[in-house]
């Protein structure tokens, strides 16, 4: 391949509330039995790049867990690898990563030591499918200094103010990038893939460390847009940021639908993640389920209706769950209520209780219990 990749997921999304005060957003669940890096991971592989480093920094202790072996995307091989980069004390620097530039400074020597001409940069917190190959080839086509993969979003489709906005010439050059603007100007957002030769990175880098600089997209995409040849690679089918509560919600409640669950899972290329040899999901006798995703190790007794449950979610006699994500090894009593809500990991509910939130703002229930105490 002649790129090499480099996937950011060492953020934090304050939006994200509880449900990042443990993990990463990488790191979150998707619809059952994935992760969030784990499609982006599936893109690289499936594009043929065989070395790729994942920059780790907030809360990685899961996300280190989830990527302790390269085999499950098939980087395990003599001419690539699976890399896992977080901050070190050297001889010059004792800092956290101040930012996504900073990041890749900090690891410059790993862009510096490659021999591939290009590098693809992409973002841990998003579920999509792209051959990273189509992007470089138009990359090259145009002679572009940095492509940017962006998508049209729809209205009431996400809030586009907390992305990057970009208006685009009619040759899909960027002739204006604005980062989280108040106000959005167009519906084109960047959605965190970048294409740049890898000497031409490297220079970007180093004049933004000498500067003091931090930020990719601040420092180098929007300083450099007048300067730099900056265009637009256009994509076209599913994607989504996991971001904050209510596009994580709206993410995994979309693989309900029939379409979305076949483009992802029964269309080439395949999505891969790391496989945990669990038990099929056990309906017992009153267990009544419908147009819901049950992942492997779970047991059911009760009512389950438009859900997304994980693995190992235990769900007691004469329960209802409406609406609602159920994440990994929760245990729900008999007689609970759930609607609209999400469930953290490894929560035990008593029986009895009630939990409902309201369509448009959906609940998040973290209860502090000793089931897994010393």
């Amino acid at each position: 391949m002649r790129a090499i990749g480099i996937i950011l997921a060492g953020g934090n999304s304050s939006r994200m509330g509880e449900l990042s005060a443990k993990r990463a957003v990488a790191a979150m669940p998707i619809v059952g039995s994935y992760r969030a890096i784990d499609f982006t991971l599936s893109n690289m592989t499936n594009s043929h790049i065989q070395k790729v480093a994942v920059y780790t920094q907030y809360n990685s202790r899961s996300l280190n867990e989830h990527l302790n072996s390269s085999k499950w995307w098939d980087f395990g091989r003599k001419q690539g690898g699976l890399y896992l980069f977080t901050p070190t004390i050297t001889a010059t620097n004792s800092y956290w990563y101040k930012g996504t530039a900073d990041a890749l400074y900090q690891n410059i020597s790993f862009l510096k030591s490659a021999h591939e001409p290009y590098v693809v940069i992409a973002s841990g917190d998003a579920v999509y499918k792209l051959d990273y190959n189509k992007v470089l080839e138009e990359h090259i086509a145009t002679g572009a200094d940095i492509t940017v993969v962006c998508k049209d979003i729809q209205p009431g489709e996400d809030d586009i103010n907390r992305f990057g906005v970009v208006k685009l010439a009619d040759d899909n050059r960027v002739i204006s990038f604005e980062e989280k603007p108040i106000v959005a100007e167009t519906n084109t957002a960047s959605i965190g893939v970048y294409v740049v030769r890898r000497r031409q990175l490297i220079e970007l880098l180093e004049a933004c460390a000498a500067e003091g600089r931090s930020d990719f997209v601040n420092d180098i995409l929007v300083r450099y847009k007048n300067v730099k040849k900056i265009y637009a690679y256009k994509l076209d089918s599913y994607w989504r940021n996991i971001g904050t509560i209510d596009s994580y919600f709206k993410t995994n409640m979309d693989f309900l639908k029939k379409d979305i669950r076949d483009y992802f899972f029964r269309q080439h290329p395949d999505v891969y993640s790391k496989v945990e040899d669990l038990p099929p999901a056990k309906y017992n006798g009153d267990a009544a389920v419908s147009n819901s995703l049950i992942a492997s190790g779970s047991i059911i007794n009760g009512t389950v209706e438009d859900s997304v449950l994980f693995k190992k979610v235990y769900i007691g006699n004469n329960c209802v769950i409406k609406n609602s994500i159920i994440l990994n090894d929760v245990h729900i009593g008999d007689n609970c209520y759930i609607e609209n809500c999400i469930v953290e990991s490894r929560d035990t509910l008593r029986a009895n209780t009630v939990h409902t939130g309201d369509p448009n703002e959906i609940k998040v229930i973290v209860e502090k219990n000793f089931r897994y105490a010393l």
